[in-house]
């Protein structure tokens, strides 16, 4: 496969390991690679716009590999992804790459994802999008994850990137060589206890600190063939994951499904 015009994002923002080091990976293999992304942490944003302030980009070349060109910028990482698509870039991407995330993106987890949401802003915009995470926050050896990255988006790309489809990889923190083999998966549930922390300042007024611990439900699952495993089995069985997901959100259960909703005289009370 011949250099690329590649579109990188990520969502934990410019000085982020994961982000340099995805795109020195990309920047070895050839390709043309820019960087567009939030000049600070913007995890957990979903796929949230600014509308109220305006957005200021800045260069950022210095903090990449030789030959990459970057920005860092104020909005979030759609933000990021839409001015860069708009604005930044004298040609369209012909990839755009979220990531490396700096911890998990599996399962319902992804409806919150800035990573997800960046390359699913790809996606809405009509070009093949990958989002990639390693599966612990606190893990550090991001080459792995880049490596596969770079091997899942040029393998689907030369076999024919199908309209509409964004995959979401994640990596389990494991070294090199020891990561099981990718499997195709299907979205799992991530599931959360105690996830407010109720807190006094010191004034003794009260506050609430999101938090939360996961409880990994390793097979509940809806859409996908049965005889994948949930992407949160396979990261925790210690293997790479690829979700295929898209943006349209329209119910699939089957119309029987609603029953009597269809009846619902929806004209009532104008």
């Amino acid at each position: 496969m011949g250099p690329l015009r590649i579109l990188i994002s990520n969502d934990d923002g410019v000085f982020a390991d994961g982000l340099r080091v995805l795109a020195a990976e990309a920047a070895s293999r050839g390709h043309q690679v820019t960087v567009v992304c939030p000049d600070q942490e913007r995890s957990a944003t979903g796929h949230g716009l600014t509308l109220q302030t305006p957005l200021r980009a800045e260069r950022a070349d210095e903090l990449f590999a030789a030959g990459v060109r970057a920005w860092a910028c104020s909005g979030t990482p759609s933000d990021c992804v839409k001015l860069a698509l708009s604005s930044l870039l004298e040609e369209p991407p012909e990839l755009v790459l979220s990531g490396i995330n700096h911890g998990p993106n599996l399962g319902t987890d992804v409806f919150y994802s800035g990573t997800v949401s960046a390359a699913m802003e790809g996606t809405l915009d009509g070009l093949p999008a990958l989002a990639v995470s390693s599966a612990c926050f606190q893990w550090r050896q991001f080459e792995p994850a880049a490596r596969l990255a770079l091997d899942v988006a040029e393998q689907v790309l030369a076999a024919g990137w199908p309209e509409g489809l964004l995959l979401n990889l994640n990596v389990p923190a494991l070294p090199d060589g020891s990561i099981a083999p990718l499997r195709w998966c299907r979205p799992g549930v991530r599931r959360y206890v105690d996830q407010f922390d109720r807190r006094s300042d010191p004034r003794g007024r009260t506050y609430y600190w999101l938090a939360g611990e996961v409880v990994n439900d390793l097979e509940s699952a809806g859409a996908g063939p049965q005889d994948w495993p949930t992407d949160v089995a396979q990261v925790h069985a210690g293997g790479a994951a690829l979700t295929p997901l898209q943006p349209e959100l329209f119910w699939r259960g089957g119309l029987e499904a609603l029953g009597g909703l269809l009846r619902v005289d929806l004209q009532r009370g104008r």
